[in-house]
């Protein structure tokens, strides 16, 4: 299985000048996943996917003998079809500003891989997203829930020739660990207390 972390996008919505997968929790919050993923033992190769819109995270990236996929920076969806297209295994998914990410997650969530499903979605319930005193972005409703998108997806990139002809099945995995991202000012403030 391949771990590949989306890094390229912009993080206008922190409204920060820093790029946001550089911000500190401890160190970079970009390499708290990136170490999360070495540790979990899950990923035959680890792949960052960049663009123009990230430089400085790049570099960090590369100067931690991270593989780069870079990309138009166009957006995500356009850059996670240009990578996936690339590559013809199963993949680990996850966006790059999920800090509290570790091994252990990973691990649960690579155990629910079934090469039948060509993409599986993790979701958190918007009532768990309340719970941690946080909101998401991206909903959808699922088994009656209304849930948010983690930024976790499980692909049988095999089976993908565009994004716009596969069947997504969603699994609700309501965890801290994959129900933080860092999208806002008020997320990474919500981290320091944690």
């Amino acid at each position: 299985m391949i771990g590949l972390v989306m890094a390229g996008g912009k993080g206008s919505r922190m409204s920060i000048s820093k790029e946001k997968l550089l911000l500190e929790f401890e160190k970079p919050v970009i390499l708290h996943v990136i170490d999360a993923m070495k540790e979990s033992m899950c990923f035959s190769e680890i792949i960052a996917v960049t663009s123009s819109n990230s430089p400085n995270t790049e570099h960090l990236l590369q100067k931690n003998n991270v593989t780069i996929f870079h990309s138009s920076g166009s957006g995500y969806v356009d850059d996670l079809n240009n990578a996936l297209q690339s590559i013809d295994d199963s993949v680990f998914v996850t966006s790059g500003d999920m800090p509290l990410l570790d091994k252990e997650i990973i691990q649960t969530i690579v155990s629910k891989y079934n090469p039948k499903n060509t993409w599986i979605s993790f979701i958190v319930t918007q009532d768990f997203l309340k719970s941690l005193k946080m909101s998401g972005e991206y909903k959808v409703n699922f088994n009656k829930l209304l849930c948010y998108y983690t930024g976790i997806s499980l692909v049988n990139a095999a089976n993908i020739s565009t994004l716009k002809e596969i069947t997504e099945d969603f699994v609700i995995l309501n965890d801290k660990r994959i129900g933080l991202n860092l999208n806002t000012k008020e997320d990474y403030d919500l981290l320091r207390t944690t």
